[in-house]
């Protein structure tokens, strides 16, 4: 029976809404997932529930409306992957770059970037505390990265199935083919991903307070411009990357030797905390002329058991709208 008629629960406006409504946050991740930009994300999920809402009088209820609208979802990111290269890091696209003194080399080619994701975006985290750590490496910027390698079709098997946990049966059901074949999409995947990303599944962050100390020292050490406490906090093989700029350092002495010459040196800093992709992550402001710190770059930490390993400094301030920060601090506004 089509749901054409006003219901006992309102109109079938109001009985869409309020039956979708529920999805759209889980539904936003997976669209993130599936395109590696969250402004791109959220412009899918409204087409999706376009669809959806022109569509809902013709939903019989064979499927769960969670089903209905993933299968939805799954289409529009597909459309939107055609023609489309994939969304990189800089360590992505070659090798690291030697010379730390040098001004870093923008690109002359414009790059569809990978973007970070703010989890503020995704609302609550699960009360299982397992399904917590799942949600998060599902949502670490190393993961979004290496799904970038996989087709359009990869993606969402490999999604579906090791990131919501999806049954195969369902999954072909929702792509329109075989249980054989989408086991057959999940092994290829799963290989790509472990050459590409082997140890995304591995990390061991350490336990919350050493972190939050960890955390605390890596701020304090930009704000004073200390390179003895940041090599105190950087992994040996650190790596420093910041999107738009394709060059990236690997090691930590070379990281270091960037960031005095180029970061450091170039005025004061503060560093305001948020979480990004299920990571720690800083707005970095610096000062200009008239005492004010404006936004310069969102930094997205990998943090481990040995220290941090990892800087994403997305040097875009319009990031900082996403994740609650203010364009610009006053001299006196206190970190944190």
């Amino acid at each position: 029976m089509t749901r054409t008629a006003t219901t006992e629960a309102g109109t079938p406006d109001e009985e869409f809404v309020r039956r979708s409504e529920p999805f759209r946050r889980e539904l936003l991740a997976y669209c993130y997932r599936m395109l590696g930009s969250i402004h791109d994300a959220e412009d899918v999920l409204q087409e999706i529930y376009l669809q959806a809402w022109r569509g809902y009088a013709r939903f019989e209820g064979r499927s769960s409306m969670r089903t209905w609208l993933y299968r939805i979802a799954t289409r529009a990111c597909l459309k939107a992957l055609e023609g489309n290269g994939r969304r990189p890091l800089p360590s992505g696209l070659g090798s690291p770059s030697d010379h730390p003194d040098e001004p870093p080399r923008h690109g002359s080619v414009e790059v569809p970037w990978l973007q970070p994701a703010p989890d503020a975006l995704f609302g609550s985290a699960p009360a299982d505390p397992a399904a917590i750590v799942e949600t998060r490496q599902t949502m670490r910027l190393g993961f979004i990265a290496a799904l970038q390698h996989l087709s359009g079709r990869q993606r969402a098997v490999l999604i579906l199935r090791d990131a919501l946990a999806w049954r195969a049966s369902e999954v072909a059901g929702l792509l329109g083919t075989t249980t054989a074949a989408v086991n057959s999409a999940l092994q290829r995947a799963r290989a790509q991903l472990s050459q590409i990303a082997p140890t995304q599944d591995g990390i061991a962050e350490p336990a919350d307070p050493a972190r939050r100390a960890l955390l605390d020292r890596y701020a304090a050490a930009f704000e004073s411009a200390d390179v003895g406490v940041l090599a105190g906090v950087l992994t040996d093989d650190a790596v420093w990357e910041m999107p738009p700029i394709p060059t990236w350092f690997a090691g930590r002495e070379t990281v270091l030797r960037f960031l005095r010459a180029r970061v450091l040196a170039a005025g004061e800093q503060r560093m305001v905390p948020t979480s990004v992709n299920g990571q720690p992550a800083f707005g970095s402001y610096s000062r200009d002329g008239d005492g004010v710190y404006r936004a310069h770059a969102l930094q997205v930490l990998t943090v481990t058991a040995a220290g941090v390993a990892r800087v994403v400094a997305f040097l875009d301030a319009g990031l900082f709208g996403l994740c609650g920060l203010p364009p610009t601090l006053d001299g006196a506004a206190p970190r944190g």
